[in-house]
């Protein structure tokens, strides 16, 4: 969700429908996301937009020492997009961290492997964001602790995770579609987590 709440900012997604054939999408140079239509030229309006930011960093990094984690590199995409539709904006201006555990898994990983080779050397950094996001469960103690979580995958598990390290979540809310009879963490039930110690034992899931 990260790139996309960039690319919106760039240019326009359509509303269009879940059966919408791939092939003619394809060559219409349209992109579905479940019933959301994405044109090419998003993608490359937010390459034209995240080249100079990437060549940026890595100068910052190189000359000023920063080291970028996602949720930095997160944080200033909200910052250079200035746009008030965006979340990673309103997250920046009122200094709120984002973590995204999966940030390459996408187009922001397409445009960090193409600048892998047109400009070497930038590192994200994804261990300093594991120790901020459990470093923040961990000092939230004596306060209690709650996850809302809206779907599911790495962002479920990692947040769930991170209440582990303080013994458990105190509340916890999961909301998704998934099921639990292949075995993902997607559908994963409240009960297992408690197995887990992700979710205290006399916590009251939904």
């Amino acid at each position: 969700g990260i790139e996309e709440d960039i690319i919106k900012c760039l240019g326009p997604t359509y509303l269009g429908d879940f059966a919408l054939k791939g092939k003619e999408l394809r060559a219409k140079g349209l992109n579905r996301i479940g019933n959301l239509i994405v044109p090419n030229d998003n993608y490359c309006a937010f390459e034209d937009f995240m080249n100079p930011l990437l060549d940026q960093m890595l100068k910052e990094q190189k000359e000023d020492g920063v080291v970028w984690t996602p949720s930095k590199f997160i944080h200033r995409l909200g910052k250079e997009i200035n746009n008030e539709d965006s979340v990673a904006y309103w997250a920046w201006k009122n200094d709120i961290p984002v973590y995204c555990p999966a940030l390459t898994d996408g187009s922001i990983g397409d445009m960090l492997y193409f600048h892998s080779f047109r400009s070497p050397g930038l590192v994200v950094d994804l261990v300093g964001d594991i120790r901020g996001m459990n470093n923040e469960a961990m000092e939230a103690a004596p306060r209690k602790t709650g996850i809302l979580i809206l779907g599911g995958g790495v962002p479920k598990h990692h947040i769930c995770n991170a209440n582990l390290m303080k013994n458990g979540a105190n509340f916890s809310v999961f909301i998704n579609t998934a099921q639990e009879f292949d075995g993902s963490d997607s559908g994963a039930k409240p009960d297992e987590a408690v197995s887990w110690g992700k979710i205290r034992a006399d916590a009251t899931p939904v």
